[in-house]
């Protein structure tokens, strides 16, 4: 970053957002590791003794886990992974996982997670796309996985316990029933017993070298391979973690799960690579995640909002739940302000929203620490944030032109975590990483500050009888109505306007609005050709891994619910 007044003058007005950010972050920090295992290897030398990884009531202190990590990774050498092999992560957020990402990356392999869902098809197609040549599984899994990929590129599969490292058992995460039976090509818990003390071969390793295939998750066509680097890990990783002001000790929970780029860069990334703890408590589940949150002291986390939602239907959640808590970041989708407010009223921290895909690996744009995001005023839409340290962003037009400050348009983002492509796709690199910048696919807002609004994805905009109608503002305002727990807005075909506006709902507990009561709720408070004509409320409504809502799911089925009366046709829309 230049050093004279007159530069920073002219980067401070090339970049309004640095005027945001607190003065304890620097806008341009720089990579002082060539791998992201140099980098683990510091943070060990630096304090072995600092529990790295802490799980109901067990941990693992930072030179325990590198130990694991080195058996684990001399085994993998021994199976013949090679530099540029890939290795599947089918686990949910266990040690196990940390320990295969380290393992992975001494033996100089490419790290693959999998969705623990995805079964059949599903896994099947990212296997034979990625060739993974192994995978480390959760201990029961292996029968079903074996069959599905019979034939294919996978030679052996590795079982893990999550039952290991514990022993609180918590019937709510592990049920009552007994410890499956291991896999019959090896369990992790007996390979790090039969090689400890040993370690791997050293393997040469450099920033442009991939660190994990990540899949994004194909809801535009086929699951794309990410090609996420060693230096777009780092990268991320040292952005969001000066970006939290984080502290040694402090504590990040995994809240978002691990085969997610959220759950892999900004919960695990930051927790093991820095003087802090990863703390952990299996698939999620409300009412664990609360008690790991009080008992092992979190600080900070992130997720989605439908995760922070589930804290609401808790009972007994409070306050007390996040006395530690110094930040919480929200991604995934923005957050509706009426959501923020009763998030604070009910437990305290304020909800900072953050931005990122997987081709950022995982953040770029953030409320700043401490800062409250300001709302867009044309249409409600609450600020995901500015760009973070080393990022720039634009707002384009159809033809790639830039858009004046307020102009609407799609993000484009430049940063040294973006990808450099897709792995054995280049016409989707081509198409999506034109000159080294990221196409997200999202329609935002730049004002004058800096400050970034997300209207929605271009794909998800609503054409009604000539109006453009974008989802998320729609559901903004029905989360405004005290009874709606989670709302997704969406155009189904319409015969006489093209589309129309239709809304899915689930309820507060103990709610029981109508369709027809949320739909003059919305009238009164949207522009006629705006508001939704079919409204439904579904017990739950459909959501990926992550807790995004599946908008796509939704707009594939009819209303399952009531139909709210359609307004007279002399209006617009």
């Amino acid at each position: 970053m230049p050093t004279d007044s007159a530069s920073e003058d002219v980067l401070s007005t090339a970049r309004p957002w640095l005027a945001a950010y607190p003065p304890r972050i620097d806008p341009s920090p720089r990579l002082a590791h060539s791998s992201i295992v140099d980098a683990w290897r510091d943070r060990v030398a630096g304090n072995p003794g600092r529990t790295a990884v802490r799980y109901f009531d067990g941990s693992l202190s930072a030179a325990e886990l590198d130990a694991h990590a080195d058996a684990l990774a001399a085994e993998l050498q021994e199976r013949d992974v090679r530099p540029g092999d890939r290795v599947g992560v089918y686990l949910q957020n266990v040690p196990y996982y940390p320990i295969s990402l380290l393992a992975i990356w001494k033996a100089g392999g490419i790290a693959v997670p999998l969705n623990p869902m995805y079964r059949g098809r599903e896994l099947r197609r990212l296997i034979d796309d990625s060739g993974t040549t192994g995978i480390i599984l959760a201990r029961g899994t292996d029968a079903q996985t074996r069959e599905t990929l019979a034939g294919s590129t996978v030679r052996w599969l590795l079982s893990a316990s999550a039952r290991d490292f514990q022993t609180a058992d918590d019937p709510r995460v592990f049920g009552t029933g007994g410890d499956p039976a291991p896999s019959p090509d090896g369990d992790l818990a007996a390979i790090l017993t039969r090689r400890r003390g040993q370690h791997p071969e050293p393997v040469e390793t450099t920033l442009d070298d991939t660190a994990f295939l990540t899949y994004t998750s194909g809801t535009t066509g086929p699951p794309k391979g990410a090609l996420n680097t060693h230096r777009n890990f780092l990268n991320s990783v040292l952005n969001y973690g000066r970006w939290l002001l984080l502290e040694p000790g402090d504590v990040v929970f995994a809240i978002a799960p691990l085969f997610h780029i959220t759950g892999l860069s900004l919960n695990a990334g930051i927790a093991l690579l820095n003087d802090t703890t990863l703390s952990m408590s299996g698939r999620f589940e409300p009412s664990v995640v609360l008690e790991a949150f009080r008992d092992h002291g979190v600080t900070t986390t992130i997720g989605s909002i439908t995760a922070f939602n589930a804290f609401f239907r808790v009972d007994g959640a409070g306050p007390e739940h996040f006395a530690t808590v110094k930040r919480l970041y929200s991604g995934g989708a923005p957050i509706p302000p009426s959501t923020v407010e009763a998030f604070r009223s009910r437990f305290g921290p304020y909800l900072h929203n953050i931005w990122g895909m997987t081709e950022t690996t995982g953040g770029g744009i953030a409320v700043p620490p401490g800062a409250a995001a300001p709302v867009h005023g044309p249409s409600g839409t609450l600020s995901i944030g500015v760009p973070m340290q080393n990022v720039d962003v634009w707002i384009t037009d159809e033809s790639g032109a830039p858009r004046p400050p307020g102009g609407e348009g799609e993000l484009v983002i430049s940063a040294p975590q973006v990808i450099p492509g897709y792995w054995r796709n280049p016409e989707a690199s081509a198409h999506a990483l034109a000159g080294g910048r990221l196409r997200t696919g999202d329609v935002a807002v730049l004002d004058a500050a800096g400050w970034v609004y997300l209207v929605d994805r271009v794909k998800d905009q609503i054409n009604t009888s000539g109006f453009k109608v974008w989802p998320r503002e729609v559901e903004d305002v029905l989360y405004e109505h005290p009874d709606v727990f989670e709302a997704a807005v969406v155009g189904l075909p319409d015969a006489y306007r093209g589309e129309t506006v239709a809304a899915y709902v689930s309820l507060r507990d103990g709610a029981a609005t109508t369709p027809e009561e949320l739909t003059a709720f919305a009238r009164e408070r949207l522009a006629a050709y705006k508001y939704p004509r079919r409204i439904s409320i579904l017990p739950e409504l459909p959501k990926t891994a992550t807790g995004k809502i599946q908008r796509a799911v939704l707009r594939e089925q009819a209303p399952a619910g009531q139909v709210a009366p359609a307004a007279p046709r002399a209006e617009p829309g």
